[in-house]
């Protein structure tokens, strides 16, 4: 999702627990750095000027439907801690937001979604209805659809170490858009 950013000169932070936790990791303009959005802050006197939340949805997607019932209230209540702690923290920053999750509980239990995309509406051949709770100004990009002629390969994804990883890759498409509608919302300095 960063990668726009980064390629345009932004200062980019990636949080997330599967990055090792002894050291950051610098690639270009992008820091990786271990944690989520409940244990990580900013780096002193930075300004926080655009901010993505891919909260897991193992426990909140509607994919999973099947196992709810046997996964129960406390792995349900975790996926919607971090779901909300990503709200807040777009909201406390005070910047646009995004905060991203497949079709699933969500809109159940905090409200529906404030857009739904696929990525063939920006130019990835595939599909995977998603969606997106915004604020702070957040511009959706206008769609530019093509034909999923690879269908939704999300679901044809076969048991493999790295299945997680690949389906929940950020659409590079939609990844450009974003930042081409919102590059002059924000203020890099």
């Amino acid at each position: 999702m960063v990668k726009p950013w980064a390629k345009a000169g932004w200062e980019c932070y990636c949080v997330d627990t599967a990055h090792s936790i002894r050291a950051d990791r610098l690639e270009g303009n992008t820091t990786y750095c271990w944690g989520d959005v409940r244990s990580w802050t900013p780096p002193g006197g930075r300004q926080v000027a655009m901010l993505f939340g891919f909260p897991p949805c193992t426990d909140l997607a509607s994919s999973g439907a099947r196992d709810f019932k046997k996964k129960s209230w406390p792995l349900l209540r975790d996926g919607m801690d971090l779901f909300w702690a990503c709200l807040q923290a777009g909201k406390w920053a005070g910047c646009p937001y995004m905060v991203e999750n497949p079709v699933g509980r969500i809109a159940g239990i905090h409200e529906p979604a404030t857009y739904t995309f696929d990525p063939c509406d920006y130019g990835d051949p595939y599909t995977k209805k998603t969606c997106l709770w915004t604020g702070g100004g957040f511009v959706m990009p206008p769609k530019n659809r093509v034909e999923p002629v690879e269908g939704s390969k999300i679901l044809d994804y076969g048991p493999s170490e790295d299945r997680q990883a690949k389906r929940s890759e950020t659409p590079a498409g939609f990844a450009r858009a974003v930042y081409e509608s919102n590059k002059n919302v924000v203020s890099n300095e």
